[in-house]
């Protein structure tokens, strides 16, 4: 009997490590930085520039694309208390008064934060809408002297970035030591968001387009997620535990022909502890990561303090 009663546990953890490695496998972030092509570039520089070129103000010009892009765009910064937030990280840092840098800044809703703001974005046709300092660049090459800045921030900006790895390092380059960074990329972007299945019919799929559309729901849910990023997260940390790891991501393929959901034109999907462990494994601290790093929630942004003269050490 008891014989039997092993065998039958060992069937059953054999399952269960059978599971852990379809969820681990189906879910590893296995893209890393890569060059570019001109063509990529130019295809990403012209997409914002077009979607940022008319006035705020001339909605009877703009295209239905438009239209929807900057009402998500302004429907989520409002529900997720973006400006609120933003000053809330600058008084408690006491950035008022310091110099600061907005990575990705738009249309320079986040200008007024701060005193000695400076706005970066690549696409040169916002230029209008600033009152203060405006720069014309890319995350990838900022366009700054070492340790410029006492604080930065980047909004829903790194999920569009084709290198997000080079971005990480030049905005550690750009910060001085002690500074603090308010990292908030869209984390965990859906694989389907491009093709908008979860908002278009049935209809607008073939078969094999209607079985992942109905798969969605479940996949889209917290526990389903958790259950898959998990095994992916402890795979990381033991990474971690050799030196600074590589940033790992699933790049995907951006929508800039129909704007179907929040993060249809996203390049890449980060997840939030991999953003966290670049920093920590560089020595760096995570301000809002509490005890246990590995249990980060998938959709909140990061507060990190750069420590460019530590020892690499993990929390």
């Amino acid at each position: 009997m008891t014989r039997r009663y092993v065998i039958a546990l060992l069937r059953v953890l054999c399952a269960i490590a059978f599971f852990v490695a379809i969820l681990w496998t189906a879910n590893f972030p296995y893209s890393t930085d890569a060059p570019l092509s001109s063509a990529e570039v130019t295809a990403a520089r012209d997409y914002y520039t077009q979607i940022y070129l008319k006035p705020i103000d001339d909605r009877a010009a703009e295209t239905d694309y438009d239209r929807k892009y900057q009402e998500a765009a302004e429907g989520a910064a409002k529900g997720s208390r973006i400006v609120e937030r933003v000053k809330e990280f600058v008084d408690r840092f006491d950035l008022n008064n310091k110099p600061v840098l907005e990575i990705g800044s738009g249309r320079g809703y986040l200008q007024d934060a701060a005193k000695n703001y400076v706005g970066l974005d690549i696409s040169p046709s916002v230029a209008r809408f600033y009152r203060k300092k405006f720069v014309v660049g890319t995350a990838t090459a900022l366009p700054f002297a070492d340790d410029s800045f006492d604080g930065i921030w980047s909004i829903w900006v790194f999920e569009h970035v084709p290198n997000p790895e080079q971005a990480f390092r030049e905005m550690r380059r750009v910060i001085r030591n002690n500074a603090v960074i308010f990292l908030f990329p869209a984390w965990n972007v859906d694989r389907w968001a491009a093709q908008g299945y979860s908002v278009r019919p049935y209809s607008d799929f073939g078969p094999a387009g209607k079985l992942i559309k109905a798969s969605v729901g479940f996949r889209s849910s917290s526990e389903f997620k958790t259950a898959g990023i998990l095994p992916v997260r402890l795979s990381r940390w033991l990474a971690a535990q050799v030196g600074p790891t590589t940033l790992r991501y699933t790049r995907l393929q951006a929508n800039y022909d129909q704007y179907w959901v929040p993060d249809s034109d996203a390049v890449n999907s980060i997840d939030s502890y991999e953003g966290a462990l670049w920093f920590l494994s560089r020595g760096d601290e995570c301000l809002n990561c509490g005890d246990s790093p590995m249990f980060l929630s998938m959709y909140e942004p990061l507060i990190i303090r750069i420590h460019k003269s530590a020892k690499t050490t993990l929390q």
